[in-house]
Order: structure tokens, then sequence, then C-alpha cells
């Protein structure tokens, strides 16, 4: 019986996929034609969705974008073998978006069936956490720490140093924490690893409990991500009837439990402390550190708050050895990045490689240009508190010591691209006005100065005081730099003042000004 498969990711979704697979099932049954409709995950090619791959004995074969018109007509073209038509795109793994990547968090995703835990296993899942439960839990750690891993979800805080606090600290309970409220703008990788390959998401956070001794695991989820929900709860039930969580895991002495909390649906809730707050059912404020979430996190005991991708790193460092991870990337940034391709751009979607690829390998060879074919102006990478980017620094490599140096940030890997019809003054505006919106109120640089930050830009825009309202800016952001309690406040500089920087002219400056 000849293995088709089409997408039940939300992006494939959006853009028809399950049209596409009722069109496909239906006229294999008018044709008396037996097929087994696979629903994989996305390869991440979403100008390319729904992306259809059919069995064949040379391989998968990718046709797309596939809408249910095109369905009879690939029937009549023999595409249960591979055969020629207008969307073909030729064996799935030789398309070049595919084979320049490095996937190693992403290696099963688009391959399996998300929700099939035998498919996971025979894709090499769970080698990681059995080769966990023959180590302590300082080998763990040390394994982690050694694979240079980095904290995914912005900070890029040490992995295995988080770790190794909530190991040393004791505490008769101890939770483990997915921070997993996806919220930047142009950033999707989460999504994708919890829609798409769960089980490396559960294992990755198993193999944590296991590690620093936490017995409870909570997934904290973007109220936004209904499929995500669906899949997780899903694959966590199937898990545990397996023998891979709750008690004693694999015959073991460790016991591991998972949840799944559907977030509150504010931004700042992507901060730690706030998140953790709302997980305990309080409002979600930012919390005064000290004291650090690994020594007093959820209900005051000492816990691991990591983000998807760096929890689903995890399997393939204790499958692999660190070594084998800390040999992708440069510097002190190790491994791979998923990158989102997002915004203004012709080939959007997700590219996993090591960390080392500049903005502009990813902008042309990868993305393919704008989408209006108009010269691309700006990037903004790491969300709506990233740095806008000229075009001068497209050739800074993807490396968190070296987009510091430029003072910007990677964050959680999302680039989003603005051709040049694009009015920066507007853009620093609406990074006020986000910052204003979302601000939990904890603090006055950050509740106050945003405020008054979307005033004095609309003054600026408005041609009144100019000199006087962009210093006015620049003391405002200096306030909010360094006197906010958190990065919400602290980083809403980064794009209004980048901005500023490296686009005067839409701010009515004939000279570039290049002070942070």
């Amino acid at each position: 019986m000849v293995k088709v498969y089409v997408p039940r990711d939300s992006t494939a979704l959006s853009l028809g996929a399950d049209r596409t697979a009722k069109a496909i099932a239906a006229e294999a049954a008018k044709r008396g034609i037996e097929i087994e409709l696979i629903r994989n995950g996305s390869r991440g090619l979403f100008w390319l969705e729904p992306l259809v791959e059919v069995a064949t004995a040379k391989g998968r074969v990718a046709y797309g974008p596939v809408q249910p018109k095109d369905v009879p007509s690939l029937f009549d073209a023999g595409f249960l073998t591979g055969g020629v038509h207008k969307l073909n795109l030729g064996l799935t793994e030789n398309l070049e978006w595919l084979k320049k990547q490095q996937r190693l968090t992403f290696a099963r995703v688009g391959i399996i069936d998300p929700v099939l835990l035998e498919d996971y296993i025979a894709y090499d899942g769970y080698k990681g956490l059995k080769n966990a439960l023959k180590l302590t839990g300082a080998e763990i750690v040390k394994s982690v720490t050694d694979s240079g891993l980095r904290g995914r979800g912005g900070a890029a805080f040490p992995t295995g140093i988080k770790w190794k606090t909530v190991l040393d600290t004791s505490g008769e309970q101890k939770y483990i924490v997915c921070n997993a409220d996806e919220g930047d703008s142009g950033t999707y990788s989460d999504r994708m690893i919890m829609e798409d390959d769960p089980f490396v998401l559960i294992e990755g956070m198993t193999i944590a409990g296991i590690a620093v001794g936490a017995t409870q695991g909570y997934i904290y989820l973007r109220s936004e991500y209904p499929h995500a929900l669906k899949t997780l709860n899903e694959a966590i039930t199937k898990a545990e009837k397996a023998g891979y969580l709750g008690e004693k895991i694999c015959g073991s002495q460790y016991s591991f439990k998972l949840e799944v909390r559907r977030a509150a649906g504010a931004y700042i809730c992507g901060e730690e402390t706030a998140l953790l707050e709302s997980l305990e059912g309080k409002r979600g404020l930012v919390r005064f550190k000290p004291p650090l979430p690994a020594i007093e996190g959820l209900f005051g005991k000492p816990t691991v708050v990591n983000n998807v991708i760096s929890f689903a790193t995890i399997p393939i460092i204790l499958d692999k050895g660190a070594a084998f991870y800390a040999n992708y990337g440069m510097g002190r940034s190790r491994g791979t990045l998923p990158i989102q391709l997002a915004g203004n751009i012709k080939h959007g979607g997700l590219v996993e490689l090591a960390f080392g690829a500049t903005l502009r390998e990813l902008l042309y060879d990868f993305g393919g240009g704008s989408a209006t074919g108009r010269p691309i102006r700006a990037v903004q990478v790491g969300g709506p508190l990233g740095a806008y980017l000229p075009e001068s620094q497209f050739d800074t490599p993807l490396d968190y010591e070296e987009f510091s140096k430029i003072w910007a940030v990677l964050g959680h890997g999302g680039i989003v691209a603005f051709d040049d019809t694009v009015d920066m003054a507007k853009m620093a505006r609406y990074a006020f006005e986000f910052c204003a919106i979302e601000s939990c109120g904890k603090c006055t640089p950050c509740r106050i100065g945003s405020t008054r930050g979307v005033e004095v830009i609309d003054r600026i825009i408005a041609g009144k005081d100019h000199s006087k309202n962009i210093q006015l800016v620049r003391d405002l952001s200096d306030t909010m730099f360094n006197g906010s309690l958190c990065a919400l406040g602290g980083m809403t500089p980064y794009p209004v003042l980048s901005a500023i920087n490296h686009f005067p002219e839409d701010f009515g400056l004939e000279n570039k000004v290049v002070t942070a």
C-alpha cells in the first residue's frame, strides 16, 4: 500500500492541508486505489504548503503546493509512483532548502507521524533517555554543560549551569517547567516541535527531571496553540502507557509526571518569573531576583525553567554525546539554532543551522529575497524587542557574542524582513506601543516610559521640537534600559534606538548617530 504524507502542522492547515488530504482520500477511493494517508509534520518549507509526499522505491517524492483542484491531475500523472507533474519537486531529501541545513533538534520533524510512538522510536527516539537512566544526575548535568547548550528562549544562559544549581539545591520537591508561551513576532519553532515531534520535548523534560531530582513537570503552553495542546496531551498519554512517563520510568527507580497548562495570553508571561506566578494561579507579574527560580521557583521550590527548543535538544546530546553537539557552531555559541524566516520574504520557513551562518545567507540563499522583489532594507532579529539591522550588518554571523557587539540580540531565532517601503519611525513607535500594552505595570520605567515614548515618537513624526524630542527618546530609552525590572522594558530601547541610529532619515535626521 502506497504511503501518502500530508502535514497536520498549523501552517499547513491554514493553507488548506485538511482539504487536500480529504481530496486525496476521496480521489483514491473513487479510483479504487488503496493508500495509507499519514498526517506528518511540516518540513518547514512554508511557501510550498500543503506539501504532499509519496513514498516510492527511490524515496519520498514531494509535490507542492497541492490544492484540492490539483488532486485529479496528480492521480492522472501517476503521482503515487512519483510521476511527472508540474508540482513534482523531486525527492524531498534532495531539495536544496533541506540539503543545506544541519537538522539536529528538528531531525524528525516532517518525517514522522507526530503522535505515533513507534515512529519516534524508529528514528532514534528515547535513546537519550535510556542512556540517561544509566548515569547519575551529576553525570547528566556534566554532559549538558560540556555540550555548550545555551538557553534557546532568548537569554542564552548556559543550560548546564542552571541545571547544576537545581541539582545542588536541596528540596523535597523540585519542578521542571517548559516555557512554551512562544509570543515573539516571527517565531514558530516551539510550535513546530510541539505539533510535529512532541515526544522529543517530553523526552527532554524527562531527562531533566532525572538529572536534577524533579518528579513533576509542566508545559506552560501559549493559549493560541490549540493544535499543540491536543498533540501534546495525546503524546503524553501514549508515553505514560508505554512506561516512558509516570512511575518507575522504563522499569527504573525514577518517576516523572508531566502536565500541559494553558498560558494566560499575556506576552509578559514569557518572562520566567511571571510565568511561574501565572502557573501558580496568580496574575503574571515579574518577580524580583534574587532568589533565582533555580533556588526558589514554582511554589517556592527549586525549578528548572527552559524553553521548548532547549529541552528538545537534550535527547540528541544524551544520545550522540556532548562532543558531537559541541562540534557544531562557533565561539561560545555551540550547536545549532532553529531560525524562523518571516515577514516580507519570498521563501518563509524554518531553517536549522549551526551558529555562524550570516543574515545575508539566510535572507537570500534560503529566503530568496523579499516577497515583493524590492530590496530588503531592514530585518528585526529576536522578536518585537530585537534590534533593527540595516543591510550593512547582514554579514554578521549568527552568534550570541557577535550580535552583542553590534548591540543586537539573537533571541529566539526569529527573523522578520522589511523591504525599502518600511517607515522605520513607525516601527520605533510600534516598539514603544507594544511595551506599553504588554507591560505588567510593576515597574515605573517600563509602565510609564513606554507610554511617554509613544507620545514623543508621535511628536517627532509630526516634526515638533525635533532635536529636543530625539534626545528625549534617548533619555527615556536609557532609563528603561537601566531601570526596568525585566527584559520587556529593558530591551524596548533595542528596536527604538537601532531604528534611529541606522535609519536616521526616517526621523528627519540628516546624519547617522551611532551612539547606543
